[in-house]
């Protein structure tokens, strides 16, 4: 089975917004603005999320299209991957200590401005 990296589903993102493809789902996507690309990473999101109690095979099925429709906000934004790889380097080598974590503690007051 052919296989595509996320370069590769970023880069075919990027192309579709420079050169759009009448009756393309993706063009719709670009046409539509930030606020429908948004509200498809928030259902792709929560699919994902009930993918992931069903089964994996319905995780893996929600997670390729949550990658495709994340590819897309960070073409539509200008975010390249490489800000991506920049960040996550950034991450590397540093401790995120598990008491300082209110997502770990159960801080509600905390969880709430996240």
């Amino acid at each position: 089975m052919p296989q595509q990296t996320i370069e590769e589903l970023h880069e075919q993102a990027l192309e579709r917004k420079q050169n759009p493809q009448t009756g393309s789902y993706t063009d719709y996507l670009y046409q539509k603005g930030l606020d429908k690309i948004l509200k498809k990473v928030g259902e792709e999101s929560t699919e994902v999320i009930l993918g992931a109690k069903n089964n994996n095979e319905e995780l893996i099925y929600e997670t390729s299209d949550l990658l495709f429709h994340l590819m897309v906000l960070l073409v539509e934004k200008g975010v390249s991957l490489d800000d991506i790889k920049d960040e996550l380097g950034s991450r590397l080598g540093k401790k995120s200590l598990l008491h300082e974590r209110a997502d770990w503690r159960g801080d509600k007051k905390n969880e709430k401005d996240s």
